[in-house]
């Protein structure tokens, strides 16, 4: 399970940076592939133009805050699977308001209308925050797969 989540976390940057060199590509596979990510963006992100990247002339299927938020989650995955341990809920809680703070404070600021962040800055500001959501979902996933084969070794699963 977690080194599924962990190339999916990589795959899916992948598909978001390679989508706008190939979303109009002759070869029908790949541009339909290319349709379908940025179907996939559009389910989870506004993609405004003027909060988005551009890449071969194109839009990325996600704004520049959700790129960051799956490129910090693409670092962390592959890291996570080699170094995860066993956290504490509330220091799980913790870390995770920490890499929180960044993207709330711009988020806020620019909701307010008082500052108009950059792209580049809504990137950074999503990085830590993807980084600490996909570390933490591979430390609860490990977590229950060694309760699971605790548990089976104990016989209480079947």
């Amino acid at each position: 399970m977690q080194k599924a989540l962990a190339i999916a976390a990589v795959a899916w940057v992948g598909a978001i940076l390679l989508s706008p060199e190939v979303i109009s590509s002759t070869h029908r596979a790949l541009s339909l592939g290319a349709a379908c990510v940025y179907s996939t963006g559009a389910f989870v992100c506004h993609q405004r133009p003027e909060r988005s990247f551009f890449l071969a002339g194109h839009q990325l299927p996600v704004c520049a805050r959700c790129t960051g938020l799956y490129v910090g989650a693409a670092l962390a995955a592959p890291a996570a699977l080699f170094l995860v341990g066993s956290i504490a809920g509330a220091r799980a809680r913790r870390a995770l308001i920490a890499a929180a703070i960044p993207t709330a404070v711009t988020w806020i600021l620019e909701r307010a209308g008082a500052v108009s962040f950059s792209n580049a800055v809504r990137f950074t500001a999503a990085l830590p925050l993807g980084f600490a959501a996909a570390w933490l979902v591979l430390a609860v996933s490990g977590e229950v797969r060694g309760a699971r084969r605790a548990s089976h070794h104990d016989g209480m699963m079947p």
